[in-house]
């Protein structure tokens, strides 16, 4: 059977709904450097993949040759600005002139000394060149540096060919690596400590140019803190209060942030292992149409449904958004479709762009993949991985469930049609394609059979390939070599991200202003410990507003989480509060980037659908705080408890708090929406609100009244509450 044919059969809805989106400043290269690129994304997924799994390399060496290959096909792919395809190159000018021979000199230079300092040691077996080699190395190597990041913004970038600027950044990039891989043995003893000059340059150098790809893949907001942490380094003396330090030299600062405890620390850590690896797995899934599968096996199971795309969106795109690990570029892939069939089936526009944005930023807490900020909790705490996404299991279920009560209720209100029996994927017809959903049960299955993450990983981005021979979409050599580079291409935010975090988290562990929050923190909690953690949660989202989740997390873990630990709190509660409070900042206003990516679809104004989205995902603002009054919530063992004068078992504790935490959302949803059994005032509203508060709380008189609440609100609706039947949208 064809590809087409099977499509016409089943009525397919989604296809590529998966398939990266092009960013605008995307370069789509031809000739000769199409292929290079595209070979060494290749080169690079399979580097990662060979090393995780076969050669493994030594620890320094490995990351070191992560982020520089992130660099050169950063560079190569990533335009400095919006890249107008059909447009022409000016010619050459004087001035450009200038800055290329600058550039390319001093680009030049530095390459040649490390040829050089490479020659000595290999072909005459010198372990160090002559002094003056690295003593001129430096100083051009930043120079040539600097002027292509600035010409970059001057001059207009091509989008089918590298321009010669983004050439001497990969160079820097080669430059910077190479060095560090001279000096490694040595680097690890001196760097923060005895730094020559040459250490200072080839850090300088590579701390601008990861900051310039951040800059290019991620935007301005994380590169901007960046920037106001690497000031803060050097201003601290002059600062009042808990800010205040004594300073440091750039020599120690700059090559202590090019270290383990900095750029190559646990965000990179992560990056170039378990991400890179669960990127390779989405991309291996996408090359053989397992996406459009999630999706259309969504709009089968909920689609006839009222409101029926609104509730495909919240399966599927928290399914996608898992995987994916990024919440603006899930709700582009996926809300592409989802959002012009929410708004054709009745749903105003800033509310279908909502509700994706609600789901995909959900799919960042959903296990097992949780996007990738389990990956970096479990590096930073040291917590097993399996542990973490057993711990996640009931918040996700409660946030989900909120947001699909939420759509619920908005169709109800709105008397929403679910989509005609013709308009869906036949339900019978894509259950005998169940076999789809192998990969992801194999991940999981191998989790909890013990196998570590890494091996689990790769045995599901193989199953992935394995059942794509029983599709028309067979992955061959020339799909997997495919799926290898776009692997690559999906990894470089999130690589540029991490390494970029890694100055953030290098600036907090050397300047001890962590340990200075917390102690503020303290002072705080002398007073209220809730308020201590209201503090925090408002950190936690500031610091996580305009930033990918994954950079988000590794900040405020190394800020708001050892302050929160010192409280008294275990580090796994500790740790989930400030992911949580990192993951929805993507939809909390003023700076919302998934609500303003589903704005731009719906054709919404934007703030008005970040309000909505942060409406819809209330839940995940207050089930934090059931982590801190009920740790049963993340499944932590208890010891038994008494309740009413009888002993309660402490599995029994985490069952009453789920179901009463669930109920408790739902009149949460409620009282957002208005609407409990048909429409209420005001003044139920807040009724409803507090009976949700009671019942999130956990305990078993709180229970009680909660409950109390919601059956005689559901009584009194029943006796005197208006019947409104909606009239249904056309």
């Amino acid at each position: 059977m064809s590809a087409s044919s099977a499509e016409a059969e089943t009525r397919l809805i989604a296809q590529g709904i998966d398939d990266e989106p092009v960013a605008s400043n995307e370069r789509s290269l031809t000739g000769w450097q199409k292929h290079v690129l595209f070979w060494a994304c290749a080169a690079f997924t399979a580097f990662h993949l060979l090393s995780l799994n076969v050669y493994p390399l030594e620890t320094w060496t490995y990351r070191i040759l992560h982020v520089a290959g992130a660099l050169c096909i950063g560079f190569a792919l990533v335009a400095a600005m919006r890249v107008d395809m059909d447009a022409p190159l000016k010619r050459m000018d004087m001035v450009q002139g200038a800055a290329l021979l600058v550039a390319a000199a001093g680009m030049l230079w530095a390459l040649g000394c490390l040829v050089i300092a490479y020659w000595y040691r290999h072909q005459l077996g010198q372990m160090f060149p002559p002094p003056w080699v690295f003593q001129n190395f430096g100083i051009p190597l930043v120079v040539s540096t600097s002027v292509a990041i600035v010409s970059s913004w001057v001059f207009r970038s091509g989008g089918r060919s590298i321009n010669w600027f983004d050439w001497v950044l990969i160079g820097g990039a080669i430059a910077v690596a190479s060095y560090l891989l001279f000096h490694l043995d040595i680097w690890r003893f001196r760097a923060g400590v005895m730094a020559l000059p040459p250490d200072l340059w080839a850090a300088v150098a590579g701390t601008l140019l990861i900051i310039e790809l951040t800059r290019r893949s991620a935007g301005m907001a994380l590169v901007a803190i960046s920037v106001i942490f690497i000031l803060y380094s050097f201003v601290g003396p002059w600062l009042p209060g808990f800010l205040h330090h004594a300073g440091y030299s750039a020599g120690r600062f700059f090559t202590y942030i090019y270290t383990d405890n900095g750029i190559l620390g646990a965000p990179v850590a992560v990056s170039s292992t378990y991400i890179i690896l669960f990127i390779a797995f989405a991309a291996f899934l996408q090359a053989s149409k397992v996406g459009d599968y999630f999706v259309n096996f969504a709009f089968a199971v909920a689609g006839r449904t009222r409101g029926g795309p609104a509730k495909v969106a919240v399966f599927a795109s928290g399914l996608m958004g898992m995987i994916n690990g990024t919440s603006a570029g899930n709700v582009v892939a996926t809300g592409s479709l989802t959002i012009p069939l929410m708004k054709r089936v009745g749903y105003r526009p800033q509310t279908a762009g909502a509700i994706e944005a609600t789901a995909s930023t959900g799919g960042q807490i959903m296990p097992p993949i949780m996007g990738a900020g389990a990956f970096i909790m479990a590096e930073i705490t040291g917590i097993p991985y399996t542990d973490l996404i057993v711990a996640a299991i009931i918040p996700a279920c409660l946030y989900f469930l909120s947001v699909f009560i939420m759509v619920d209720l908005e169709a109800l209100k709105l008397g929403l049609r679910g989509m005609r029996e013709d308009e869906l994927p036949e339900f019978r017809k894509l259950v005998r394609q169940a076999f789809l959903f192998l990969p992801v049960l194999i991940l999981i299955g191998a989790l909890f059979f013990g196998y570590s993450v890494i091996r689990a990983g790769t045995l599901a981005l193989m199953s992935a390939m394995v059942v794509s021979w029983l599709t028309p979409y067979r992955m061959g050599p020339r799909a997997i070599i495919r799926a290898l580079e776009l692997a690559a291409r999906m990894s470089i935010q999130i690589i540029a991200v991490c390494a970029c975090a890694g100055i953030i988290v290098g600036v907090i562990a050397l300047t001890g202003v962590g340990a200075r929050f917390s102690s503020l923190l303290l002072g705080v909690a002398a007073h209220s410990q809730l308020l201590a953690l209201i503090f925090a949660m408002f950190i936690s989202i500031m610091l996580g507003m305009g930033m990918p989740t994954t950079a988000a997390y590794a900040v405020a873990a190394s800020v708001v989480a050892p302050g929160l630990q010192q409280l008294g709190i275990p580090p796994l509660i500790a740790h989930f509060f400030v992911f949580y409070y990192a993951v929805v900042s993507a939809i909390t206003p003023p700076v919302a980037l998934a609500a303003y990516a589903g704005a731009a679809i719906s054709g919404a104004e934007p703030m008005r659908t970040a309000v909505t989205a942060f409406k819809i995902g209330l839940a995940a603002f207050i089930v934090p705080f059931i982590f801190f009054y009920s740790p049963a919530m993340l499944l932590e063992p208890s010891p038994d408890v008494t309740m009413f004068g009888m002993a309660i078992p402490g599995w029994l504790r985490i069952v009453q708090v789920a179901f009463t935490a669930s109920i408790g959302v739902c009149l949460l949803a409620s009282a957002v929406q208005g609407y409990f059994f048909g429409r209420v005032n005001m003044l139920f509203r807040a009724v409803l609100l507090a009976g949700a508060m009671f019942m999130i709380t956990g305990g078993g008189v709180s229970d009680l009244a909660g409950i109390g609440i919601g059956v005689a609100l559901f009584l009194f609706q029943r006796m005197f509450g208006r019947r409104q039947v909606p009239v249904p949208a056309e």
